[in-house]
């Protein structure tokens, strides 16, 4: 990925049309892991958006679930890369139903992967506060 787990915090929130992946650094003045971030979620967005999911097959050693629906149906998912204060995020819109539910088969399996604790519910956006 380019950066470390260790200066990092992965978050995966599910979102009633998708969800996001946030990467952010911890430390606010780690001005490398912060542009590290920037550019590896940039680059998966480009990939994401192209149906391209074998970022997350090197990493986790299987084909997460969705990602079949996600690249099948990739037209019908946005992925919308925002820098953030610490590093970035993308969001994942999906337009329906079958596509909503493969972007949450997909980050529900980040979380608990990663074991981020993020809840496995559906969230308020919080881009829309």
């Amino acid at each position: 990925m380019g950066f470390s787990h260790e200066a990092t915090t992965h978050h995966f929130r599910l979102f009633q049309d998708g969800g996001e992946i946030a990467v952010s650094a911890r430390d606010p003045n780690d001005k490398a892991s912060i542009e590290q971030i920037r550019t590896h979620l940039g680059h998966i967005a480009k990939m994401f958006s192209a149906g391209n999911f074998k970022a997350p097959m090197l990493v986790h050693d299987t084909n997460p679930p969705g990602t079949a629906t996600m690249t099948r149906l990739k037209e019908q998912i946005r992925y919308e890369f925002s820098e953030t204060e610490r590093g970035a995020r993308i969001r994942l819109v999906a337009a329906g139903p079958e596509t909503t539910d493969a972007v949450h088969a997909f980050l529900l399996f980040q979380i608990v992967d990663h074991q981020t604790g993020d809840a496995p519910t559906i969230a308020d956006d919080l881009s829309k506060k």
